[in-house]
């Protein structure tokens, strides 16, 4: 039976004041207890790259959650390696940059 799930997308102004929101955003729709500090990390990570516009995703199925920041232009690697990201790594099972490099994923619950 193939799993279930939802996504949710939502474009977030690149602005510091934004971070609150996606921390509501994501504790809205998500019910991990990490979910809403990840989203915020992923967040502030591609907003120092100086988007504009940030996409964030929330991803569901089954026991997993993938949270995803975006933004118009690849990151520098060393948006992947701050402290920010040492926070991101300790609390999810999986991370790592989009394919196009624009952006950071996070990925939640998967079993071992």
């Amino acid at each position: 039976m193939p799993e279930s799930g939802h996504t949710w997308r939502k474009p977030f102004k690149g602005e510091p004041i934004e971070a609150a929101h996606v921390r509501l955003w994501t504790a809205g729709r998500v019910k991990h207890p990490d979910a809403p500090l990840i989203a915020h990390e992923l967040y502030v990570a591609v907003l120092k790259a100086g988007a504009p516009v940030i996409e964030m995703t929330l991803s569901t199925a089954g026991n997993r959650i993938r949270i995803t920041a975006e933004g118009a232009d690849p990151l520098p690697v060393s948006y992947s390696h701050g402290p920010g990201w040492t926070l991101i790594n300790g609390l999810a099972h999986l991370t790592g940059i989009t394919t196009d490099e624009c952006g950071l994923w996070a990925q939640l619950g998967i079993q071992r």
